[in-house]
Protein backbone atom coordinates (compact mmCIF):
# COMPACT_ATOMS: atom_id res chain seq x y z
CA UNK A 1 0.00 0.00 0.00
CA UNK A 2 1.75 3.39 -1.17
CA UNK A 3 1.83 6.37 1.30
CA UNK A 4 2.99 9.64 1.55
CA UNK A 5 5.83 11.00 3.07
CA UNK A 6 5.47 14.63 3.29
CA UNK A 7 9.57 15.54 4.13
CA UNK A 8 10.29 19.27 5.57
CA UNK A 9 13.53 20.51 6.55
CA UNK A 10 13.25 24.06 8.50
CA UNK A 11 16.46 26.62 8.03
CA UNK A 12 16.07 28.36 11.07
CA UNK A 13 17.05 31.69 12.16
CA UNK A 14 19.85 32.01 14.61
CA UNK A 15 17.51 33.62 16.87
CA UNK A 16 14.84 31.54 16.62
CA UNK A 17 13.53 30.55 19.87
CA UNK A 18 13.57 26.58 20.73
CA UNK A 19 10.07 26.53 22.51
CA UNK A 20 8.71 28.24 20.03
CA UNK A 21 9.88 25.41 17.61
CA UNK A 22 8.87 23.32 20.33
CA UNK A 23 5.14 24.34 20.36
CA UNK A 24 4.72 24.10 16.81
CA UNK A 25 6.07 20.74 15.90
CA UNK A 26 3.47 19.82 19.13
CA UNK A 27 0.74 21.80 17.40
CA UNK A 28 1.71 19.30 14.17
CA UNK A 29 1.77 15.91 16.34
CA UNK A 30 -1.40 16.75 17.31
CA UNK A 31 -3.39 17.06 14.14
CA UNK A 32 -2.61 13.09 13.64
CA UNK A 33 -5.87 11.36 13.43
CA UNK A 34 -7.71 14.86 13.32
CA UNK A 35 -7.61 15.27 9.42
CA UNK A 36 -8.75 11.79 7.67
CA UNK A 37 -5.20 10.21 6.18
CA UNK A 38 -2.80 11.66 8.59
CA UNK A 39 -1.38 8.48 10.25
CA UNK A 40 1.79 9.46 12.03
CA UNK A 41 4.41 12.50 12.21
CA UNK A 42 7.51 12.78 14.00
CA UNK A 43 10.79 15.50 13.87
CA UNK A 44 14.03 16.23 14.92
CA UNK A 45 17.52 17.48 14.20
CA UNK A 46 19.11 16.90 11.28
CA UNK A 47 22.25 15.07 11.56
CA UNK A 48 23.91 16.23 8.36
CA UNK A 49 26.27 13.12 8.47
CA UNK A 50 27.23 13.66 5.05
CA UNK A 51 27.51 17.57 5.20
CA UNK A 52 25.00 17.97 2.62
CA UNK A 53 22.25 20.23 4.83
CA UNK A 54 23.96 22.31 7.57
CA UNK A 55 21.48 25.22 6.84
CA UNK A 56 18.72 22.91 7.56
CA UNK A 57 19.12 21.90 11.28
CA UNK A 58 15.79 20.46 11.93
CA UNK A 59 12.94 18.87 10.04
CA UNK A 60 10.05 16.73 10.14
CA UNK A 61 8.04 13.64 8.52
CA UNK A 62 4.26 13.38 8.08
CA UNK A 63 2.67 10.46 7.25
CA UNK A 64 -0.02 10.44 4.41
CA UNK A 65 -2.37 7.76 3.60
CA UNK A 66 -2.76 9.01 -0.06
CA UNK A 67 -2.81 12.21 -2.29
CA UNK A 68 -6.56 13.12 -0.82
CA UNK A 69 -4.87 12.95 2.71
CA UNK A 70 -2.08 15.75 1.28
CA UNK A 71 -4.71 17.76 -0.21
CA UNK A 72 -6.84 17.81 2.77
CA UNK A 73 -3.54 18.78 5.27
CA UNK A 74 -2.25 21.46 3.14
CA UNK A 75 -5.56 23.11 3.42
CA UNK A 76 -6.47 22.85 6.70
CA UNK A 77 -6.35 26.16 8.73
CA UNK A 78 -5.00 24.48 11.60
CA UNK A 79 -2.10 23.38 9.75
CA UNK A 80 -2.11 26.74 7.84
CA UNK A 81 -1.97 28.52 11.00
CA UNK A 82 0.90 26.40 12.31
CA UNK A 83 2.98 26.20 9.27
CA UNK A 84 2.82 30.78 9.43
CA UNK A 85 3.86 30.25 13.03
CA UNK A 86 6.90 28.27 11.36
CA UNK A 87 7.82 30.28 8.78
CA UNK A 88 8.49 33.16 11.41
CA UNK A 89 11.35 31.01 12.72
CA UNK A 90 13.23 30.35 9.26
CA UNK A 91 15.28 32.10 7.63
CA UNK A 92 13.66 34.29 4.86
CA UNK A 93 9.96 33.64 6.11
CA UNK A 94 8.65 30.36 4.14
CA UNK A 95 11.62 30.42 1.82
CA UNK A 96 13.48 28.89 4.47
CA UNK A 97 11.31 25.66 4.34
CA UNK A 98 11.86 22.89 1.59
CA UNK A 99 9.03 20.64 0.93
CA UNK A 100 9.79 17.14 -0.34
CA UNK A 101 6.80 15.06 -0.88
CA UNK A 102 7.54 11.29 -1.62
CA UNK A 103 5.27 8.77 -2.37
CA UNK A 104 6.52 5.58 -0.83
CA UNK A 105 5.79 2.28 -0.02
CA UNK A 106 4.41 1.44 3.93
CA UNK A 107 6.86 0.59 6.27
CA UNK A 108 7.61 -3.78 6.26
CA UNK A 109 5.71 -5.13 8.44
CA UNK A 110 2.57 -2.33 8.31
CA UNK A 111 4.13 0.52 10.31
CA UNK A 112 3.30 4.06 9.25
Amino acid sequence: MAMIRHCVMLRLREDADPAALTAVMEGLQALVGLIEGFKGFTHGPNLDAEGKSPDYPHGFICVLADRAALDRYAADARHRALGARLAALCTSGAEGIVVYDLLTEADPGGAA
